[in-house]
């Protein structure tokens, strides 16, 4: 990263960034109240840093020697701006002191299944509704979600979701699986969910940053932290800050019986917090897989310092069509909400890692 003097001209800011591009590589610039500060995308080896800090107005360039600069503490500290991002989603704060449930169906089934689900999740306590029209599913056989029937039907999906948002005062989130849906749902939610499978998708997240929307980033159960937080660099580098990281399990290790569907790694909520400034959420549901589990998981994500949880509720888990198995009732979640919002008051301003 480039420090510019505090009296740095916008003429000696425009001749570094021109310095830089020359060399193929793009800027990312961070202007504070005191300095300014240019972060180069791209591979940094193609430039002199002794170069650098000998052009008028650079006061320091250094390289930074992790892998996903743009949203490291490091980075932030030295544009003098805040270690911890708070992700607003209307009048919701993701990031701040409260704790921010996410909750609703794994798959829309139907108009009358959301609004039913919707209204239970809201006066559980939920201030976010979550709703699947594309389904990323194992079996071409399984059922794809609404939106797998085509793009008529993924819009009506839509649509219920975003009434039912609106109905109940809930901004809503939904996943999207591949880039030829970027455009159509980014009409109706008002925060993108970028799921497990296509965490290593690239053009996926390129576009899906270009957006600007706030968006939900889940790290592959078989990915690495530096891996995770690294790929989240491809989003940041669209200057788009806005993300949500979320962790939802691992693979498991050894071999017998299968008591939990992946491995929730506890320990990555404050490890990634150290590392970023960007907030950490949990997703329990998906790491039981097993409805008898989201209770406690939810309750050790929060105790971890996770600053939200991402919830599959369902009036009628039996019935569900996709994750029966690991859907909470709306009853059921509100006792998890109460259940987590005293830990957090147990627990007060640790959750952000320091």
């Amino acid at each position: 990263m480039i420090i510019m003097k505090a009296d740095a001209t916008p003429t000696q800011i425009k001749n570094v960034i021109r310095e830089v591009e020359k060399h193929g590589l793009r800027t990312d610039v961070s202007r504070g109240d005191f300095r300014t500060i240019i972060g180069l995308i791209g591979d940094e080896r193609k430039v002199s840093f002794e170069r650098l800090a000998m052009l008028p107005g650079v006061k320091e360039a250094r390289m930074i020697e992790t892998p996903y600069k743009l949203i490291s503490k490091e980075y932030a500290k030295a544009a003098g701006e805040k270690t911890e991002r708070i992700v607003k989603v209307g009048d919701i704060e993701i990031g701040g002191d409260e704790v921010v449930f996410i909750a609703g169906p794994c798959a829309i089934e139907s108009k009358k299944q959301l609004f039913t689900i919707a209204e239970g999740v809201k006066k559980a306590g939920a201030q976010i509704l979550r709703g699947g029209i594309f389904k990323p599913r194992t079996s071409v056989h399984s059922f794809q979600g609404l939106g797998g029937g085509g793009e008529d039907d993924a819009r009506e999906a839509l649509s219920w979701l975003r009434e039912a948002g609106d109905k109940f005062g809930m901004p809503v989130i939904t996943e999207i699986r591949g880039e030829t849906q970027v455009d159509l749902v980014a009409e109706y939610v008002d925060i993108i969910q970028i799921g497990a499978r296509n965490m290593y998708d690239q053009d996926l997240l390129v576009s899906v940053a270009k957006k600007h929307k706030p968006i939900l980033y889940k790290r592959h159960f078989g990915a690495g932290i530096e891996e995770f937080l690294s790929f989240t660099e491809y989003m940041v580098a669209e200057d788009n800050k806005d993300i949500i990281l979320c962790e939802r399990g691992i693979l498991p290790l050894g071999k017998g019986k299968s008591y939990t569907r992946y491995t929730l790694d506890l320990a990555a909520v404050p490890v990634i917090q150290k590392e970023t400034y960007l907030p950490v959420i949990v997703d329990p549901s998906h790491a039981a897989g097993r409805r008898d589990l989201v209770f406690s998981l939810s309750c050790a994500g929060v105790a971890a310092g996770a600053v939200g949880l991402i919830v599959e509720s369902h009036n009628n888990p039996a019935e569900a069509l996709v994750d029966s198995q690991q859907q909470i009732t709306p009853a059921e979640l509100k006792e998890l909400i109460t259940a987590c919002k005293k830990i957090r008051r147990a627990i007060g301003d640790r959750h952000n890692g320091g």
